[in-house]
């Protein structure tokens, strides 16, 4: 533990240590003779929980958000448990993938081709140039959905159900403390990232939100640390940003598992953590 502040025994620190605790931010406070002392486990979160703090003392408005925020419906036990209707956008996106991997057979039928980056059965794509030309053309033709369309291509179920768990997950806590409008441009962002960048290398033959999933962990994790309000473990993003590089090694294809989307996970990271430099307008305590 790392002691960040001392404070007279007259400060209630209850009501902001419970809302620290609901941010996933592992802290005590002990007693030293007249004084009281915080500490936190990681001392990274050290400036966004000192400012958070001054505002509880100084601020009544902020006040009122922390106790409102310890009476959450999103939480249970200190865990975050929101329901449908506290992240409407990120169950559609769900939903969208779901039906999607239905309609075409898991990526399968001829439909597929409709939404892929282009459409691979009319356009040449073997370089880097062709790939290109047939981007443009595509676009100046109007279709414009090719852009964010492979995220909702999925070829195993598995693979759905993962991405599924972990937007729902993280993307519901964006949703909720950040606001939909953001859910919405983050979502978009990681989306023209990840499938560019995807396209760029290896051409139109790829599918599924792990650009997105990628991208909303980046945001949360440095997001985290600039203004704690998200809850998940630490040792997620550590295992993220190993099985990424792993992706760009032979051993997937060596274990069977088959040649990852790699462009896209790496392209869907970086845009959230871009993201996260641009704070939002208005956070949800």
């Amino acid at each position: 533990m790392y002691r960040i502040k001392q404070l007279e025994t007259d400060i209630n620190l209850a009501e902001f240590s419970r809302w620290l605790r609901e941010q996933g931010v592992n802290h005590r406070i002990t007693a030293e003779g007249n004084f009281q002392v915080l500490w936190l486990e990681n001392p990274d979160f050290t400036d966004a929980v000192l400012a958070a703090l001054n505002q509880f003392m100084e601020s009544p408005d902020f006040r009122t958000g922390v106790h409102k925020a310890n009476s959450s419906p999103v939480y249970r036990g200190g865990r975050w448990q929101p329901s449908p209707r506290h992240a409407p956008l990120v169950l559609s996106f769900i939903v969208i993938a779901v039906l999607v991997a239905w309609i075409t057979g898991l990526g399968t039928s001829m439909m597929s081709a409709n939404l892929t980056f282009i459409d691979p059965r009319y356009y040449e794509w073997g370089t880097l140039t062709e790939r290109m030309a047939a981007l443009s053309e595509s676009l100046a033709s109007g279709q414009v959905w090719r852009l964010i369309s492979p995220d909702f291509l999925h070829f195993s179920w598995s693979h759905l159900i993962f991405n599924s768990v972990m937007l729902w997950f993280l993307g519901s806590q964006i949703e909720w403390f950040d606001g939909r409008a953001r859910m919405v441009v983050l979502f978009l962002v990681t989306s023209l990232l990840s499938n560019g960048l995807q396209y760029a290398v290896s051409g139109p033959l790829f599918g599924g939100l792990s650009g997105v999933v990628y991208g909303v962990l980046g945001y949360c994790w440095l997001g985290q640390q600039r203004m704690p309000r998200f809850q998940f473990p630490p040792a997620l993003v550590v295992f993220a940003v190993v099985w990424m590089v792993i992706g760009f090694t032979p051993l997937p294809e060596w274990l069977g598992i088959g040649r990852m989307a790699n462009e896209a996970h790496l392209g869907g990271f970086v845009a959230g953590l871009a993201m996260a430099l641009w704070p939002p307008r208005r956070v949800r305590h």
